[in-house]
Parts: C-alpha cells; sequence; structure tokens
C-alpha cells in the first residue's frame, strides 16, 4: 500500500523559499528497493549546490542524500535487508528530507545498535567523505602534517577525530577563536584563523618550511590559490567541495610553477560505487565511532518546516558540527 508522508521538494531553483513542504505518496518499493521510515536526516552543502541550480536535476525534486531509520518493506529482489532492519546511508538519490521513502538498497548500510538513528543521519555523508579522503584518496600512514579546511564544520570535526586516531597531524583552518577551540577540542593539532591570520604563512611556519603532502579542501574558489601554496613539491591538491563557490579557470601551468603538483576533485559516489565497497567504508567509520574515537557533535536540529532556516544558517557559516532534521 502506499502512504503520504511530509517531505521537502523544490520546483524552482533558487534562494531557500523555494522549498516547500508538501505531502508525497510513498509507493510499494520496486524490485531493487527498500522503504524506510526516517528517524532524521542529514544536511550537507551538496544540499544547496541541487537546491540553487549549481548541480542540475530535473524540477521537481526532492533534497538530501543521508538518512537513518528502519525498513518497513522490502523489494522483491532484496535480500540483504528484512523489515525490522535498522539502516543508514549517505549516498542516495535526491529525497531524504521526507519522513519516508524508497532507496535503492544498494545505497544502504546495516547500522550497528550502537549508533543513534540521529547520529548515523548526521555522520554518513559526511563520515564517508572523510573515509574516502584519508583511505583512499591520499592514504594517510600516520605522522603526515596535513591542512583541512572548514575543520569545525560537520565534515571538519569528523576529519578532526580521525587524523588523531591515525596519528596525523591535522592544520585546520577556521573563522573564529570559538572554531579554533572546537577544532582543537575534537582532535586538531593546530587551527589557523583565517579571518586574521595568513594561512599560507601559518603553514609555512608550523611546518618548518615543508609545507604539506596534501591539503583537503572543500570550500572551493576562496582558498585555491592559498591551498596551492601550503602543498609541497610533487604533493596533491584534493578539491572535494564549493562551499564558496566552484573553481574555474584554472591555468594548468600554476600546478607546475609550484612544485609539479597533482590535483584531484574526488566524490563519494566513485569511491563507494558497490554495495561491498559502501559497506566496508560504512563500517571502517562505524567502528571508529564504537571505539569512541569519533563522536559525532550535532549542534543543530530542526523540524523538516525550517528546512530554508536550516540551509541558510549553513550557508552564512553560523553553524558548527553537524545539523540533522528530525523526522519523528
Amino acid at each position: 500500500m502506499s502512504s503520504l508522508v511530509k517531505a521537502i521538494q523544490i520546483e524552482q531553483n533558487g534562494g531557500p523559499e523555494v522549498l516547500k513542504l508538501v505531502e508525497i505518496e510513498v509507493p510499494p518499493p520496486a524490485d531493487h528497493e527498500i522503504t524506510i521510515r526516517q528517524h532524521a536526516a542529514g544536511l550537507n552543502f551538496i544540499d544547496i549546490y541541487f537546491r540553487d541550480g549549481l548541480y542540475k536535476h530535473p524540477l521537481p525534486h526532492g533534497l538530501g542524500f543521508e538518512g537513518a531509520g528502519e525498513v518497513t518493506a522490502v523489494g522483491k529482489a532484496v535480500s540483504r535487508f528484512k523489515k525490522g532492519d535498522r539502516v543508514a546511508y549517505g549516498q542516495s538519490p535526491l529525497g531524504a528530507y521526507a519522513q519516508a521513502r524508497n532507496v535503492p538498497a544498494a545505497q544502504v548500510v546495516k547500522l550497528p545498535k550502537g549508533i543513534s538513528f540521529e547520529d548515523a543521519a548526521a555522520m554518513m555523508l559526511k563520515g564517508l567523505t572523510v573515509q574516502y579522503l584519508f583511505r583512499q584518496t591520499y592514504r594517510l600512514q600516520g605522522g603526515e602534517t596535513i591542512l583541512f579546511h572548514a575543520a569545525a564544520g560537520g565534515v571538519g570535526l569528523i576529519a578532526c577525530q580521525w587524523a588523531k586516531a591515525l596519528g596525523v597531524k591535522l592544520i585546520g583552518t577556521v573563522s573564529s577563536p570559538e572554531k579554533a577551540a572546537l577544532a582543537r577540542a575534537h582532535g586538531a593539532w593546530e587551527t589557523i584563523d583565517y579571518s586574521c591570520e595568513n594561512v599560507v604563512e601559518r603553514v609555512a611556519a608550523l611546518t618548518k618550511g615543508k609545507k604539506c603532502p596534501v591539503v583537503y579542501d572543500g570550500v572551493g574558489k576562496d582558498t585555491w590559490n592559498a591551498s596551492l601554496d601550503c602543498i609541497e613539491p610533487r604533493g596533491l591538491m584534493v578539491s572535494y567541495g564549493n562551499a564558496s563557490g566552484p573553481v574555474d579557470g584554472v591555468n594548468l601551468g600554476i600546478l607546475a610553477a609550484k612544485g609539479s603538483l597533482f590535483v584531484t576533485r574526488p566524490t563519494l559516489g566513485t569511491h563507494v560505487n558497490t554495495p561491498e565497497k559502501m559497506q566496508a567504508a560504512a563500517d571502517d567509520l562505524f567502528s571508529l565511532v564504537l571505539k569512541k574515537k569519533i563522536k559525532m557533535r550535532i549542534d543543530q536540529r530542526y523540524p523538516l518546516s525550517q528546512a530554508a532556516q536550516a540551509q541558510t544558517a549553513l550557508a552564512a557559516r553560523k553553524t558548527t558540527g553537524a545539523t540533522i532534521f528530525t523526522l519523528d
């Protein structure tokens, strides 16, 4: 049987005002899908990119890639899950801002009992992002000194903790003394307040002129040039997000001039493109959470009716840690 649930949808691209709380029908799951009664959904910068049209998708559509809840129905071809299973996901088709939804079973993982639905909804996209950045894109061995932008955000606070667990010295950029303290409390080795400090000069001082073998940059346009100047010769620039806008007009010659640098623009989807890779990456994350090496910090909780306010706060960099939508 179909059921009606509340969800956020947009009919046109634009500002937060285009977010509409509507009732949608959730049909029975297709053969390879499961129906999830969601307890929480995560908020991420990529949601804003789909809302404003930076990333294109046929309209109308829902928003959100990250959620957690219980399985209420399974498709005929699904064998990995059964009704009542606790599940989570961080890389789904658009539509996580909803009380219930159908999701391809291949993009869902089993959630251990020791991890709450709220924590799972806050950690899946962000935590799997750190997993692929630190364990796949550039596999940190321990002992490196790295630069990680926006260290007090949702991804950043997980990165600070994961780096510490690996024995990596993470230098985190932040925009205020409060955010600096937060990043350090979560394991950052050092912080740089870019509102009043020169990032390139501080990195050079902290590394005694050596710079970093890898820089992780989810900010984009505003930090691109500074990031390149913080990388040691033949080091890697990992540009994984566009919080300040996309990087464009890149002159490849600059990579030669700054030390034969490498650059990659990775995405989560290409790193967890099979159910096995998805579950393995999630298990890597879950093991650190269950060992208390990574603790989720959820600083903002909103009902779906306040989705516009939630996105506005995130875009204005007024949030710390993770933001979730409570769906119960």
